[in-house]
């Protein structure tokens, strides 16, 4: 397949409205026991089986490679196996069962097959004895390029098929012979049917990252390459994790299996800081700049919904003098490699990319990962956030929320605190005045270092200065005070006699304070940033409470109206022209509803209804906007700081005549004058069908 493959999956998740969770599950859902217990058997690592003698740690060379893999593996600087690894390669060079692996990305799976595969394959064939089916491009282009780097001898060639690439180099490599053949399921699957690949004779058939291939959506293809494979070859199967659908494959294609998995292991919570920040989507360029500024190292991925948003992000980053790169289904191929080896050389520190696009995108060290759009379910999410704070190391997931997504948030910090995954944060936008603070101080420690202004304690022996005995000084040297000075570099004898002339006839500190200002000045200016509302906040429960731009309103519409939270958001959705989603938090008593609005919507509606009686009665809750212990459903009656009383000032609104005596033909059109009640007590003039 070409780009197709990216550019038709990318239209699916731009079409994507629904918040569903069905993938979640997949991805969420540990091993599962098969009924047949006698389909395969759990391989279990017992920690004290295979220790080596002279220091009980386990060596590569315990688990029964060859010199010349020993070899390519210290040229490498591989020390000691992972937990994977000394399940793995033991089997694969001594067993002959199929097997599935739980391992996740990190912990040096492909090492944990390509090692023995090799081993195994190290003479030239005549027929291709090993295929190893990758989901994306790069990671089919990395496991390639780490099975040739685990041998020294000429042998097993290997060969790398992918889509976007010409088919001519492809067929070449074929024809001039190959024993190994990694590549993508699509590209795969055309060289089969054009005939120029034949996997009848292979040995060995390896699908790593079982679950990623299943949430791509290449079941088929995997399913028609099975079909033309050695029906005897043995069977390799990697996944971070065990969905059902990962073991019905297995039971379907590999027969008896066994499955490697680390005693006792347990899912732990990924490593990584989340937050969530509310932001219009207007201003989420700003909200971005703020954070890659607060973080002066910052490396990371940027995750958009679609290829349009990937080009307008990084447009706006270029703007403003951010070196990011975009990352899409109409990227064409050689470019796409380019801008990655760019990005993995950290020439480019802001990568905006697709979901799909960035599907394999294996980078190790990244500091960051930003949701710029919320994802559709908690697998995207924890797919985008899983690049950083791999195998141990941390990271950080920011996640811009629109205000109007809250309901949407919920679901997610749902599902990912059910999880396991760790639980999302609400935080505040960092303010222009926090941000510039951030940059400063990184600015002066940056030119000291720069200036030999700091000492470079690791060279002191601190140890030196824990006694008390009395050490005489070596002849010359420097007294301890001297010493703890840092030395300031010397600077080219053309740069000290400019700075005298700056310095002749003016303060020295005013004249460095005016460089810097020259240098730095419009990078630390408040101008450079633009405005970021603030949009709401958060209750210690983690849910949001109105900002400056949304007000808490009471509303003399309750139950004995006929009005539940549904229809409160429908009547007000018709009488704004606002879309339902808007009317948020409400809470509906027997006599007065509350609710919450976009601050100009609010205002508006409180006009309404001074100036139309058919309104109900509407004013700014003082007490959700400006502290108190909330409302009583019922009781005592419900005050707005000493103006009416909710008990009988708009009496049209309730059943009987009202205090005020309007006649019934006047009354407001909230409700007929049957005593019938619930909804159908209910007019709706507005037609109910905008909500």
């Amino acid at each position: 397949m070409e780009n197709q493959e990216i550019e038709c999956a990318e239209s699916a998740v731009e079409e994507q409205v629904a918040d569903g969770n069905a993938a979640a599950d997949s991805v969420f859902e540990g091993v599962r026991e098969i009924q047949d217990d006698d389909a395969r058997e759990i391989v279990e690592v017992d920690e004290t089986d295979g220790e080596a003698e002279d220091d009980g740690e386990m060596s590569f060379a315990d688990l029964g490679l060859d010199e010349f893999i020993l070899s390519a593996i210290e040229k490498k600087g591989f020390k000691t196996p992972s937990p994977i690894q000394v399940l793995a390669i033991p089997r694969l060079l001594n067993g002959d069962a199929n097997i599935i692996a739980k391992a996740r990305t990190g912990t040096g799976k492909t090492a944990a097959f390509g090692l023995p595969i090799v081993q195994r394959i190290h003479e030239e064939s005549d027929h291709v004895r090993a295929l190893v089916l990758e989901p994306t491009r790069e990671l089919a282009m990395q496991t390639c390029t780490e099975l040739q780097s685990f041998s020294t001898t000429k042998y097993p060639r290997v060969a790398v098929l992918y889509g976007g690439a010409p088919y001519g180099e492809q067929i070449r490599s074929l024809r001039r012979g190959v024993e190994i053949v990694v590549g993508t399921p699509g590209r795969i699957k055309d060289h089969i049917e054009r005939g120029t690949l034949k996997l009848d004779k292979i040995d060995y058939f390896i699908l790593d990252e079982g679950d990623e291939m299943l949430d791509m959506g290449f079941v088929d293809d995997i399913e028609s390459i099975f079909a033309t494979a050695n029906p005897d070859a043995r069977k390799l199967l990697f996944s971070a994790t065990m969905p059902r659908p990962i073991l019905r494959i297995a039971e379907q294609f590999m027969g008896e299996y066994e499955v490697c998995e680390e005693e006792g292991f347990v899912e732990e919570p990924l490593l990584i800081e989340q937050k969530y920040w509310f932001v219009r989507e207007h201003e989420k360029i700003e909200a971005l700049v703020r954070l890659i500024d607060m973080s002066p190292d910052f490396y990371g991925l940027v995750f958009t919904q679609t290829k349009n948003d990937a080009d307008t992000v990084t447009k706006l980053l270029d703007e403003r003098g951010y070196d990011a790169a975009a990352l899409h289904g109409d990227v064409p191929q050689n470019q796409r490699e380019k801008i990655l080896a760019r990005f993995r050389r950290r020439k480019t520190r802001v990568l905006v990319a697709t979901d799909v696009a960035a599907r394999g995108i294996d980078i190790s060290g990244l500091s960051h990962v930003v949701n710029y759009s919320l994802p559709f379910d908690g697998a995207t999410y924890v797919h985008r956030i899983g690049r950083t704070g791999r195998a141990g190391t941390s990271g950080v997931a920011v996640t811009f929320v629109r205000p109007e997504e809250r309901r949407k948030l919920e679901f997610l910090r749902n599902t990912v605190r059910k999880a396991a995954k760790g639980e999302m944060k609400w935080e505040p936008v960092p303010s222009v005045k926090a941000v510039l603070d951030v940059k400063r101080a990184h600015l002066l420690d940056s030119l000291k270092k720069k200036l030999g202004l700091v000492r470079d304690d690791a060279a002191c022996d601190s140890s030196a200065f824990e006694s008390d005995e009395v050490v005489p000084l070596p002849e010359g040297a420097p007294a301890r005070d001297e010493a703890a000075k840092p030395c300031l570099k010397e600077a080219d004898g053309v740069f000290v006699e400019m700075a005298k002339g700056l310095c002749a006839d003016a303060d020295p500190v005013g004249v460095l304070a005016g460089v810097l200002a020259a240098m730095y000045g419009s990078a630390l200016d408040e101008s450079h940033y633009g405005n970021v509302s603030d949009v709401g906040s958060q209750d210690r429960n983690g849910r949001m409470r109105g900002g400056r731009d949304s007000r808490r309103l009471f509303v003399q519409l309750g139950r004995r109206d006929g009005f539940n939270a549904k229809e409160i958001a429908a009547y007000f959705s018709g009488l704004l022209h606002i879309p339902g989603r808007q009317v948020d938090r409400i809470d509906v008593t027997e006599s007065f509803s509350l609710i919450t609005l976009p601050r100009d919507a609010a205002d508006r509606v409180i006009e309404m209804s001074r100036r139309d009686s058919s309104i109900p009665h509407i004013h700014i809750d003082t007490r959700s906007n400006g502290g108190g212990r909330g409302f009583r459903s019922e009781g005592r009656g419900y005050s707005d700081g000493g103006r009416r009383s909710f008990g009988g000032q708009r009496g049209g609104f309730r059943r009987q005549e009202g205090q005020r005596g309007r006649p019934e033909k006047s009354r407001p059109r909230v409700h007929t004058p049957t005593e019938r009640r619930g909804s159908s007590s209910y007019r709706k003039p507005y037609g109910g069908d905008e909500f």
